[in-house]
């Protein structure tokens, strides 16, 4: 707590520099026409150490976050009677292979977390992997996640609304119409991640190879997916928010509204993009950017001269623009000519992830001597489930 209370003091410095060398460029800019080149480059240094320091507070808070868990991402001690046989015989598998188990082990593990046999993982392991996932895919955080045994999620699909009218006493009641219900499935799509080690490494007695395995794998998923649902095309992966057509009018379509500049993001901009958000949508809504998004909207002010991004100053509390919370996400674009670089909505209600139960690890010594490889599979599918629960900002006039 301690570490974290330094950063917020450090954070703060830097946020009242910012805002003294951003209010003298700005100055001059109304001024002069122009700014000292000298000086933009002093506030962009700023920036982009605030977010440095934001980087870090997160970060603590989130070590804090787990080491307060209960279970601080394994299985109580006991709860599962079999979990130190079913750790060691997985110990066993990764290190030597599917023909060191005895019949018992092999038994055990063939049918431990998925109907289909054939995980090669423990239930804690697995556990551990798609906790670490969750952590590390900014998405996850934000979404409505569903867990499912099949290949895809079937969700009910309001197509129309249900006609109503205003009626006297006396007068007839001729029928209505029934809106449709449609269908909306989610596939789930298959990802992978293939670390691989020296089997002199996994001899080593010293190397928990399970922790070292869950963190490449759950390294790689979570990047992989976390770029397919923002971008995603719905070939092979998930797809992404930024990839339907532009509109209102018809199902599929996403808001988009213009930032107000061809080249830049303004602040008149964001402000009509929060109030194109639906009412019903407000108050669980939150920003998706890159960083380098977020150091240009903090040196925007608005007609009273007030900054719209405020820095996080509170343990726990994030970083706010125009009082609601900022998600950094990493694979929205950078701001440029044309480009779809904010988003703004209620993503628990406008995404669902959908994951498949199940992990398989396959050991291969084979394929890439004197490495084992380690072929990890995990099943995960997404899509837009409410195309009015959120609204996209366009770089453009």
């Amino acid at each position: 707590m301690d570490h974290i209370k330094s950063k917020i003091e450090e954070l703060a410095r830097a946020h009242r520099e910012f805002i003294r060398k951003n209010d003298e460029r700005l100055n001059d800019m109304e001024k002069k026409g122009r700014s000292d080149p000298l000086l933009k480059q002093q506030v962009d240094r700023i920036a982009s150490e605030i977010q440095d320091l934001v980087d870090v507070k997160e970060g603590l808070e989130r070590i804090e976050t787990r080491l307060n868990r209960p279970g601080f991402e394994r299985m109580k001690a006991g709860a599962d009677p079999l979990s130190e046989v079913k750790k060691a015989a997985v110990t066993k598998y990764l290190r030597r292979g599917e023909n060191a188990l005895s019949p018992e082990e092999h038994k055990l593990l063939a049918s431990d977390s998925d109907p289909e046999g054939g995980y090669w993982v423990d239930s804690e392991m697995s556990t551990m992997v798609i906790n670490k996932v969750f952590e590390t895919s900014p998405m996850r955080a934000i979404a409505s996640i569903e867990t499912i045994s099949g290949d895809a999620l079937e969700i009910p699909d309001d197509v129309d609304e249900a006609d109503a009218g205003w009626t006297s006493e006396r007068a007839t009641r001729p029928e209505t119409n029934t809106p449709k219900i449609g269908l909306r499935r989610i596939p789930v799509h298959e990802l992978y991640a293939m670390p691989k080690a020296t089997q002199t490494l996994l001899d080593d007695a010293r190397i928990n190879v399970e922790d070292w395995l869950s963190r490449k794998i759950s390294d790689k998923l979570a990047r992989l997916e976390n770029t397919a649902f923002i971008n995603g095309n719905d070939t092979g992966k998930p797809r992404g928010i930024l990839t339907y057509p532009a509109g209102t009018s018809n199902p599929g379509q996403v808001q988009q509204v213009n930032s107000g500049s061809a080249a830049a993001l303004t602040a008149d901009g964001l402000r009509s993009l929060f109030y194109a958000l639906k009412s019903p949508y407000v108050n669980d809504a939150r920003w998706l950017m890159s960083r380098t998004t977020v150091e240009e909207i903090s040196k925007l002010k608005d007609a009273n001269n007030q900054y719209l991004w405020q820095p996080s100053l509170q343990a726990g509390e994030p970083q706010t623009l125009l009082g609601h919370p900022i998600e950094r996400m990493e694979d929205m674009p950078a701001v440029a000519p044309g480009s779809l670089s904010l988003a703004f909505g209620d993503f628990r209600q406008a995404y669902t992830i959908v994951d498949r139960t199940g992990l398989r690890v396959l050991r291969d010594p084979f394929s890439s001597k004197p490495f084992v490889l380690f072929y990890a599979t995990k099943r995960t599918g997404g899509d837009v489930t409410n195309f009015e629960a959120f609204v996209i900002q366009k770089t453009a006039a």
